[in-house]
C-alpha cells in the first residue's frame, strides 16, 4: 500500500509539474511582448518599451551586464556569447576565459568599449538600464539592443522568457522559470504550513554613505516579500531610496540584511560597526543578534539565481524552518 501511495503521489507531482511548465510557457510568452511576422522576423518589446526586430536567430551575442550573462548561460545560449563585462564572474571565471581566448571582455559594467563591441560584430546585445546613455548611439550604429530592467521577481521571470524568445531558446527558458517558480513555491508552502503569525520586518542596506535601502518597485523588495518578510521601506515610491539612520531606528526592523563585501571588504565596514551606529543598539534586530550577511552578487543581479536569493532571505527570516547557514552576529 505504501508503495502505491508513493507512486500515486509521484504521478500527481509529475502531472502538476508538466501543467505548471505549460502554464509558465503560455503565461510568460504572452507577456514577453513579441510578435512573429509573416517573413519569419520577430519583434521584441523590452523593459523600456523599445521595439527590437530580429530577422533571424542571433548567433553572436554580447552581454553588457552580469545579470544578462547569467540569463543567457542559463537558457543554453552560452556558446553564442562572444563578449561579457569585467564584472562577470558567474557561472564561470570569465577573466580566465578571456585570458585563454575563449571570450572577449567588452568593457566594464556601465562603461562598454565601443571599439571592442564593433570588433565582435554582434547580432544581439543584452543590457540592463545602466547603459541607457549609450544605447541611442549603439542603435544608431545598427546594433540590436534589448534592455532587461525588471522591478519584481515576476519581472525577472518574464525577462528570462523574453530572452529565450529573442534567441530561440524558449524551451530552455521555460524550464528555468519553472524551476524558479517551484523553488519559491516550496519556500512559501513551508512558511504557510508553520502558521507563523508575525511577518518579519527587514532592512536591507544598498549603501551607507548616504544610507540607501529598497522600496516599492525594487525586485529586491519583492524578493523579500516572496521570502515571507516585508521591507521597512515598502511604502516608499523610489525603488532604491536614500534614507536616514534615524528613520531606520524609528522603523525598528526585526531583521537586518547586509551584502557581503567584494574581496572581503564591505562598504559598511563590519557588522560591529553597523551595530555601533548612533541609536542602532535600540533596534530589535541588533538586540536579538539578527543581522545577517548574504552573498552580495545575488542581491546585485536580477538573474536566474533569484530562487536562490529568495531561499537565502528565507533562511535569514525563518532559521527555525530552513536551518539557516547565513552568517549572523549570533
Amino acid at each position: 500500500m505504501n508503495n502505491k501511495i508513493i507512486i500515486y503521489v509521484a504521478t500527481i507531482i509529475t502531472i502538476a509539474a508538466v501543467a505548471s511548465a505549460a502554464f509558465i510557457y503560455i503565461h510568460y510568452s504572452a507577456q514577453a511582448s513579441s510578435v512573429q511576422s509573416n517573413n519569419g522576423s520577430i519583434s521584441i518589446v523590452d523593459d523600456e518599451g523599445y521595439v527590437t526586430t530580429l530577422s533571424s536567430v542571433p548567433q553572436r551575442i554580447i552581454s553588457l551586464a552580469p545579470s544578462c550573462t547569467q540569463i543567457l548561460f542559463a537558457i543554453g545560449d552560452g556558446p553564442k556569447v562572444v563578449g561579457v563585462t569585467t564584472y562577470d564572474n558567474y557561472p564561470y571565471n570569465f577573466t580566465a576565459w578571456a585570458a585563454a581566448g575563449k571570450i572577449t571582455i567588452d568593457g566594464g559594467y556601465g562603461t562598454p568599449n565601443m571599439e571592442v563591441i564593433a570588433s565582435l560584430h554582434p547580432d544581439l546585445i543584452l543590457s540592463d538600464n545602466i547603459n541607457d546613455a549609450s544605447l541611442p548611439s549603439m542603435r544608431a550604429l545598427g546594433y540590436k539592443v534589448i534592455v532587461l530592467n525588471p522591478s519584481s521577481v515576476t519581472g525577472i521571470e518574464q525577462d528570462i522568457m523574453l530572452s529565450g524568445r529573442a534567441t530561440g531558446a524558449q524551451t530552455e527558458a521555460t524550464a528555468v522559470v519553472a524551476n524558479i517558480s517551484s523553488v519559491i513555491s516550496n519556500i512559501q508552502a513551508k512558511i504557510a504550513a508553520a502558521n507563523i503569525t508575525t511577518t518579519p520586518t527587514v532592512y536591507y542596506e544598498i549603501w551607507n554613505s548616504p544610507i540607501m535601502s529598497v522600496g516599492a518597485g525594487s525586485w529586491i523588495s519583492d524578493a523579500i516579500a516572496k521570502a515571507g518578510g516585508v521591507s521597512i521601506f515598502e511604502n516608499v515610491s523610489q525603488a532604491y531610496p536614500t534614507v536616514s539612520s534615524e528613520t531606520v531606528v524609528q522603523l525598528d526592523p526585526s531583521v537586518i540584511i547586509l551584502p557581503s563585501g567584494s574581496g572581503g571588504m564591505a562598504f559598511y565596514g563590519s557588522v560591529a560597526q553597523v551595530e555601533a551606529r548612533p541609536g542602532w543598539n535600540t533596534i530589535s534586530a541588533v538586540q536579538n543578534s539578527r543581522i545577517y550577511v548574504v552573498n552580495q552578487d545575488l542581491f546585485a543581479e536580477a538573474s536566474p539565481r533569484i530562487g536562490e536569493l529568495v531561499q537565502d532571505i528565507a533562511d535569514c527570516l525563518y532559521p527555525q524552518l530552513f536551518n539557516s547557514t547565513s552568517s549572523s552576529t549570533s
